[in-house]
């Protein structure tokens, strides 16, 4: 047995009475809370009303919970349907057991996001563009969950942080895995940062800092799913096609639409809606929402920028009364 090792939580489920608390549940919420409070913080950087971001939340994450289980039953149907399941069929909606599909959260949360963007009629790539670094940190505490489920880890290995997994969910006694959960959360944190540093830097507008986004996350996705082994009931129910695993594949496939993009839209500045009509009319609302410097989020004073009170080194300006515009007009 290695000297050094990462175990496993002894337990991922506690009781408040009969009601179950599932630690995997507890890292997709705080995930989700994150990422909202983030992306609301950089839309109100950005120009936005306060609120947006919370109101888009709510749909994105329902349609996203949705999208993410059924991309997860359909690339590991084997585990609820067929000859080798070791799951009952019913099972596929007990979403609390785990088992998301980032990109099927990604692809049907879009929808909810399209459905309540074109509602407030603001842009959509400026959505996505504020809320992409918040992913990437909700995926970091997400994947945490994996953790406390034992699953979705890696292939054996020797390494000093190898990750202890029981037998009742996979493991050999003396072996340790590759902790695959880490290796991505570590790396959806870096990603984050890069994605925050680069929108600044650069002003990646127009679906770019999404794009970067994609291109970035299935970077590491294609190296850690190549890690993975998904053993149910002893058998690997990884879909495979010519040597790869489907998320693979579909990692390859985005990765490489995401440079398309960032080299079609390199030149691309077109104005994006921030504030929908109904603010921009509504003078209270457009005070209120006045937007903040997104580069002195710090909270330093922009350099840039005065008081509204008068300077003193300003002349005053000299007051004309009624009894002057009476004598000058007798001058005339």
């Amino acid at each position: 047995m290695p000297l050094a090792s990462i175990p496993s939580p002894s337990q991922g489920v506690w009781y408040l009475g009969v009601i179950p608390i599932r630690a995997y549940a507890l890292c997709i919420v705080l995930g989700v809370v994150v990422a909202v409070w983030l992306s609301e913080r950089r839309w109100v950087a950005r120009g936005g009303q306060k609120g947006t971001i919370i109101d888009i939340a709510v749909p994105a994450v329902i349609f996203g919970l949705i999208g993410g289980r059924l991309y997860h039953v359909i690339t590991d149907w084997q585990t609820y349907f067929g000859p080798r399941a070791i799951k009952e069929p019913y099972q596929a909606l007990f979403i609390w057991e785990g088992g998301l599909g980032i990109w099927g959260a990604i692809a049907l949360g879009g929808v909810g996001v399209w459905w309540a963007v074109r509602r407030r009629g603001i842009s959509m790539s400026a959505v996505a563009d504020t809320v992409a670094p918040g992913i990437a940190f909700a995926q970091a505490i997400g994947r945490w969950g994996n953790w406390f489920n034992q699953e979705l880890y890696g292939g054996p290995t020797t390494l000093p942080w190898g990750l202890e997994i029981d037998v009742d969910h996979g493991g050999e006694p003396g072996v340790l895995y590759h902790p695959t959960f880490l290796y991505e959360s570590l790396w959806d944190i870096a990603l984050g940062f890069v994605l925050i540093l680069a929108g600044r830097r650069f002003a990646l507008r127009n679906g770019r800092l999404f794009a970067l986004y994609v291109a970035g996350y299935t970077l590491g996705r294609f190296w850690i799913e190549g890690l993975r082994i998904d053993p149910v009931g002893g058998v690997d129910h990884a879909v495979t096609f010519l040597g790869l695993r489907l998320n693979q594949w579909t990692s390859i496939v985005l990765f490489v639409g995401a440079l398309v993009y960032l080299w079609l839209t390199r030149n691309k500045d077109a104005e994006e809606i921030v504030l929908p009509e109904s603010a921009l009319a509504d003078p209270a609302l457009s005070e209120s929402e006045e937007p903040v410097d997104p580069v002195h989020e710090s909270g330093q004073a922009d350099p840039g920028s005065s008081d509204d009170a008068p300077d003193d080194s300003d002349p005053p300006v000299a007051e004309t009364s009624e009894a002057d515009v009476t004598s000058e007009k007798n001058a005339r």
